[in-house]
């Protein structure tokens, strides 16, 4: 997704999990346009990619409709991603290559400095980079397919922490213990590292959209015009 569509719907989708854009209010295309100083297109490729996660109801040609969040359903997805990840971690204990810990360790050196420097955007590519790397380093396919879908469908809840404190030092503190415990060819250790891991990050998560829901009914009325923030 081209840049401008990939800021747009970082936004939208840190409105929809934060509250602010409640379930049934209308997105339309020519207001966010206006709101975004943008074209029709990064909207439309915005709105479409809301729509692949569950967060928008597509309307054609004329924008969306914010959906509303299941929690259950949603509660069971970070489950699964949470043990399944483990397990990954738990393989990877055991089959990762020298070389794959070795390149799973630089990487995790370079998210350092990201986060030394408070440089959200470069951690968070380096961050999808480590998960990627213990994902083949289960050298099971199956497994690490059915992962990597669960985390694509999550990853707009998974970005949306605004207002976590040491957000990033935390995310790396806890790689770090996933790191050591592979290298180590500790497998129990892995998989209770990736765990934890994930189980904070799920429970943020829930704990943000149940505090999130309104107690109003939806809004009928387009999102107002208002500055990018």
């Amino acid at each position: 997704m081209p840049t401008i569509a990939a800021s747009i719907y970082r936004a939208l989708a840190e409105e929809i999990i934060g509250g602010a854009l409640v379930p049934g209010q209308k997105l339309d295309e020519k207001v966010l346009a206006e709101r975004f100083g943008a074209s029709r297109t990064p909207i439309r490729e915005a709105l479409r990619e809301l729509g692949a996660r569950g967060l928008v109801e597509l309307v054609p040609r004329r924008g969306g409709v914010v959906a509303r969040i299941g929690l259950d359903e949603l509660a069971d997805m970070l489950d699964a991603e949470c043990e399944l990840e483990a397990l990954c971690a738990r393989l990877a204990a055991q089959r990762m290559s020298a070389m794959e810990k070795k390149r799973l360790e630089h990487l995790h050196q370079e998210s350092a400095e990201q986060v030394a420097r408070g440089d959200e955007h470069g951690y968070l590519g380096l961050n999808q980079q480590f998960h990627d790397l213990v994902l083949a380093g289960t050298h099971n396919r199956t497994v690490a397919r059915a992962v990597r879908g669960l985390r694509d469908r999550l990853a707009p809840f998974r970005q949306a922490q605004t207002g976590v404190e040491r957000r990033l030092a935390v995310s790396h503190e806890e790689h770090g213990a996933i790191v050591r415990a592979i290298l180590d060819a500790d497998p129990d250790a892995a998989y209770e590292a990736m765990r934890n891991h994930n189980a904070r990050l799920g429970a943020f998560v829930l704990e943000r959209i149940r505090n999130a829901r309104p107690d109003r009914p939806a809004a009928p009325h387009a999102l107002p015009v208002t500055p990018p923030r």
